[in-house]
């Protein structure tokens, strides 16, 4: 029985300097060249996430922007969750309602775009967009009406706890969308995500985990938000340095992220089944 090993990236596979050690990226490399199934399940988007494993020349599909989509490494998308029109027009009007403007990301046409409204740029706003500077993504529009074109996936409002908290609140529950709330890493501001209800790591995991033909899913993670990915493989683990929501649920704890935890992991079970199957 093939195993499908999937990893969160930030706090997990990568460092705490946010960067993949020497040692991961050998043994994934290594692994992977012997017919491990590898993939990662991140909130970053394909590109993002590309930069920060180095280059890393993965063979299988990866899960970007936490299950929107499964992407092959060369951008191909395999499978993909947008918001329902009705969906869509449902947040544009509790947002109005609230005088919000979010970020809203979205395919038109053949080409990702994260627009805003120029005029409507708060300093969390301000702050994100500084934060990546160079972005080909970003797309300033002047109306409402150009800030929904497209194909949207996930929308984000940002700001001050009392600004969002409401449209979170709001939200909660809703049948059309997931969303979550909470305070931007390094940052002051607070953040009100909302995506498809089907868009998560975990539902990718198993379709992934279909498509290659993997009757076992092993997963690790360090945060609150890996514990449905977690509880949806056959064996979930955290790392070390997890939040202990998640230690409670997880099947073991292993290394922390600093010690190459899930790549230490994954050599010792990959390699023990190859053994096995010899």
């Amino acid at each position: 029985m093939r195993t499908l090993y999937v990893s969160d990236l930030d706090g997990t596979l990568l460092g705490r300097d946010g960067k993949l050690s020497a040692y991961t990226a050998r043994t994934l490399q290594a692994l992977t060249r012997r017919g491990m199934c590898f993939s990662y399940a991140t909130a970053r988007s394909l590109s993002s996430a590309q930069k920060v494993m180095g280059g890393i020349a993965l063979p299988g599909p990866v899960i970007v922007y936490n299950g929107t989509f499964i992407r092959r490494t060369d951008g191909e998308i395999l499978e993909a969750r947008y918001f329902e029109a009705d969906t869509a027009t449902f947040l544009r009007g509790a947002m109005a309602a609230m005088g919000l403007s979010p970020v809203v990301y979205a395919y038109i046409g053949a080409r990702e775009c994260v627009s805003y409204l120029a005029g409507a740029a708060n300093p969390a706003v301000r702050e994100y967009l500084a934060a990546r500077p160079g972005d080909k993504r970003f797309r300033p529009v002047q109306g409402e009406a150009a800030l929904y074109e497209g194909r949207s996936f996930y929308m984000t409002c940002m700001g001050e706890r009392q600004q969002v908290y409401p449209l979170y609140a709001a939200l909660e529950g809703h049948k059309g969308v997931r969303v979550t709330f909470q305070r931007e890493l390094g940052s002051r501001y607070y953040w009100c995500e909302m995506m498809p209800p089907e868009a998560t790591k975990a539902a990718a995991a198993r379709t992934l985990s279909r498509m290659l033909g993997c009757g076992r899913i092993v997963a690790f993670g360090d945060a609150v938000n890996d514990i449905p990915l977690l509880e949806a493989a056959d064996e979930g683990y955290a790392v070390g340095n997890a939040v202990p929501e998640l230690k409670r649920v997880a099947r073991g704890v292993i290394g922390a992220n600093d010690e190459d935890g899930p790549a230490r992991f994954m050599a010792q079970d990959f390699l023990a089944r190859l053994e096995n199957r010899a």
